[in-house]
Order: structure tokens, then sequence, then C-alpha cells
């Protein structure tokens, strides 16, 4: 068989592991795997949609692919198959792709993308979730080439114009792959082994200077390489609108536009603290968030991606340092810094969150965060409007200062969240109705009230209002 992986794809690359290969160590099982002569995988790249299972002739092969993962190569004898991929939802899963009686022919190599919105399936949209089944022959790779078939996947983006050149190339004058839609693909077609910069334009007819919305900056492809390069939206940080993903044999990985940031932001939860400023690499004039009181939070700053030190600092004069840490950013990635604790134990009780801000069309994401130094232990509960929390189980028990739910996903509609002492329900130190609305992101922050104790309260980030 081909060499399907990539030679030496830049170290910033995200690798995601495959989920469900049916690849074995056992090299007789091999052996008979590689004989069947049909190989497929099939990718989660709809941004929107929710986890999946993937099911071959009613049998589960793949359980909770999430986006922008896939199968690795399952090998398959020539047959027709039913295909389903099933959306998992909150209160039971839905069939949402259906490909039944499917031809897999012998020496055929096949890619089934799950492209589109599942918001426009839902509300019979313009470009609904759908199945994009690529096919094509299992053949070498010609010597000292690469080879490359590239997908637009990107409901969000209209059509646009892919140029894979050496490196530094002027676009004005440079050959494109093409120009193609969403739901259409380029190739494959070979090309030299060698080092590539992957441009993305809009379509523009020179001397009209082209306007590039995606650069993938230098990518090695390796002799014998043969991926499918993936446009989808990007839900990391940063404005490019599309990221890609690679698909080389068994991993998927993605490419983001070289000016990927990261995103931080900043949450002042310290009870006891006056204003504070957040300085960044020993720049006092230029406060990277300015005069943040409790309980507030900033905005999302766009730095770029490196190990920055930083120092949060009283507002008024600059001079008291309660905090300091040196704080790694990752390209794409988006990160919430909770000042946590009281004055005294900010530099031990501070917080660093990793956010996940991607909107799925079936759920919404609600997260809660334990903030509040005076309480000890809590259970959190998540019921139906006016349910006894007495006669309920807690969503979360004994959750420690410091702790958070992590994103739990909830079908759309009214909930009271109340927070208790642990093992005591009788105990509310934390009542509150919550509207949870498909794709809404809610984060929860349990917090002391103003100089520490109670009455606790919230401080509400993303799309969480609590009427008071």
């Amino acid at each position: 068989m081909r060499n399907l992986l990539i030679s030496g794809l830049i170290v910033s690359v995200l690798i995601l592991t495959g989920c469900g290969s049916s690849s074995s160590s056992d090299p007789l099982l091999s052996a008979i795997e590689q004989a069947l002569g049909v190989e497929i995988r099939v990718v989660h790249a709809s941004a929107d949609a929710p986890a999946v299972n993937v099911l071959v002739n009613n049998d589960e092969i793949l359980s909770n692919v999430e986006f922008k993962q896939g199968s690795g190569i399952l090998n398959l004898a020539e047959d027709t198959y039913d295909i389903a991929v099933e959306a998992i939802i909150p209160g039971g899963n839905a069939t949402v792709i259906n490909l039944p009686d499917t031809p897999l022919d012998e020496d055929t190599d096949y890619t089934v993308l799950a492209i589109g919105n599942t918001s426009d399936l839902l509300a019979n949209g313009p470009r609904p979730l759908q199945a994009l089944v690529l096919a094509n022959p299992d053949t070498e790779v010609s010597a000292g080439s690469a080879r490359a078939q590239v997908v637009h996947a990107s409901p969000a983006a209209p059509e646009v114009r892919v140029f894979v050149t050496a490196p530094g190339a002027d676009l004005a004058t440079a050959t494109p792959l093409g120009d193609f839609s969403f739901g259409e693909n380029l190739g494959p077609v070979e090309v030299p082994a060698d080092t590539y910069q992957i441009r993305v334009t809009l379509p523009f007819t020179p001397p009209a200077a082209p306007v590039v919305v995606y650069d993938a900056g230098n990518v090695p492809l390796g002799d014998g390489d043969d991926v499918v390069v993936v446009a989808v939206n990007n839900t990391n940080a940063g404005d490019a609108p599309i990221s890609l993903l690679v698909l080389a044999g068994d991993a998927v990985l993605e490419l983001l536009d070289v000016g990927t940031p990261a995103n931080v932001r900043a949450v002042h939860a310290s009870p006891d603290t006056v204003p504070v400023d957040v300085i960044v690499e020993n720049d006092f004039a230029n406060p990277l968030v300015a005069d943040l009181a409790f309980p507030d939070f900033s905005g999302y700053a766009a730095p770029p991606a490196g190990t920055y030190n930083v120092k949060v600092v009283d507002a008024a004069t600059q001079s008291v340092n309660p905090l300091e840490l040196d704080l790694t950013l990752e390209a794409g990635l988006q990160y919430s810094v909770i000042a946590a604790g009281f004055f005294n134990d900010l530099q031990t009780d501070s917080l660093v969150l990793v956010d996940d801000n991607r909107r799925i069309a079936t759920e919404g994401r609600v997260r809660i965060v334990h903030a509040s130094p005076s309480a000890g232990p809590v259970d959190i509960y998540v019921v139906a409007p006016g349910t006894d929390i007495l006669t309920a189980t807690p969503a979360f028990e004994n959750v420690f200062f410091g702790a958070d739910t992590g994103y739990v996903s909830l079908a759309p509609g009214s909930y009271d969240l109340a927070v208790t002492p642990a093992g005591d329900p009788d105990t509310v130190a934390i009542g509150a109705p919550i509207q949870v609305n498909a794709t809404g992101i809610y984060t929860a922050i349990a917090r002391d009230a103003a100089g520490g104790g109670t009455p606790l309260g919230v401080i509400e980030l993303d799309d969480l209002i609590i009427a008071p």
C-alpha cells in the first residue's frame, strides 16, 4: 500500500488522534486486512455538529467522534454496506446522515466527510449537514512526488481560490490549483516532493491584488505522501475564516493560519482584592487589562502565541503584586485567567482554564467553576424548574474550591441551578434559574460576596444571564 504519512509537518500542527482504527498489531491479522482491498475513513468536518457515532450495517464502529476527528483507515471487504452517522444529542441520539446500500469497490480508497451545518439541517437551510464521499483508486504515488486532494468543507466560506506554491511566490502571477465552492474538491494532483506554501484567496482578476484569507505557511510534502486537505470553519482564536485538516493515513492534523493568535481574558474573583491591572512583560504603561474590579471580567485579548510573564498589580499604584505567573499561550486556544482566592492566597489559588467556544446547533453547554474561597466542597444540581432538590441527585458531587465541571451538554430549555454544601441539600448557597438555548455557551463562576463570605454569588460569563 502507498505511503499515507505526511513527512515532517510543522511542529505547531495540532495532532488529533484517530478514533477506532481497525489496524492491528497482529502481523497475520494485518495482512488479512490489507488483502481485503477496500480502505475507508470517516471524518467529522461539521463545525456546529455534536459528537457522532458511525454505524456500518447497524454496528457501531466508531463512538463519540468530535469535530476535526476521524476514524483512521478502516479495512473492509468489497461489498455493499449501510453507512450511517448518528448525532449524540441530549435526551437521545438521532441519525443525521444515512447512506444505504453503498457499494465499496476493491482497490479503492474512500473518505467519507460529514460536512455542512447542523443548524441548516434542522431549519431546512441552504447547506445542511450531509455526506461527501471521495472515491480514489488505490494507486502508488509516483517516485519523487506527493499527491494531494483539496476539499471545500467550510459552509461559512464563499467560493475561494487555492494556491499551492513555492514559499513566498507572488500570487498575482502564480497558477492556482483552482477555484471551488462549498462541497467541491480539487484533485487529486501530484506535485514534486518539496516544501510548499498553501494560501487561500477570494477569486480575483489581475491586476487586482489577491486578498489572502488563509495562509498555512510552509508545509513540507515528502516523497510518497498522499493527503486529503479539508478546509473547515475556523472555531479557534483568530480572524481566519478557515483552518485546514490534513488527512494523512490514520492521522488528522490541523493547520492553523500562520497569524493565528491565542485569546485570553481575565476574571477578578478575589473578594478582598482591590481593582487590578494585568501587566504583560513588565509593560506597566500599557496594561493588557486595566482597572479590573471584583467581580468583573475583561473581554478577550489576542496576543501572539508564546510564553509571557504576567503580573497582577493594584490598579491605583501598580506597586502591590499579589500574583505573578509565566503563562504559555498556544495558537488558536482560548483562555480564562481567574484571580481566585483571598488576596494573600492569589499566587496559589488562581486558575487558568482553557475555554471551548465552539457553538453546537443541538445543545447548550454549561460550565460551572468553584471559585468561592469561603465555601467548602459543594454539590451542584441542574434540575427542571421547581424540582425539590431533596429528591434529586446532584449533577456533580463534592466539588472542591478551584475545580470546575468542564462543559456539560444540555438540551435547550429552562433549568434551576442550585449549589449546596456537599451532602447538605437543605442549605442552598446559590440558587438561580438559567435558560439554556441551542448553540449557547454558559460559564458560571461561584464567588464570595465582596470582602469574603456569604451571600455567595455568580460571575456570569459568555451567554449566561441570571435574573436578579
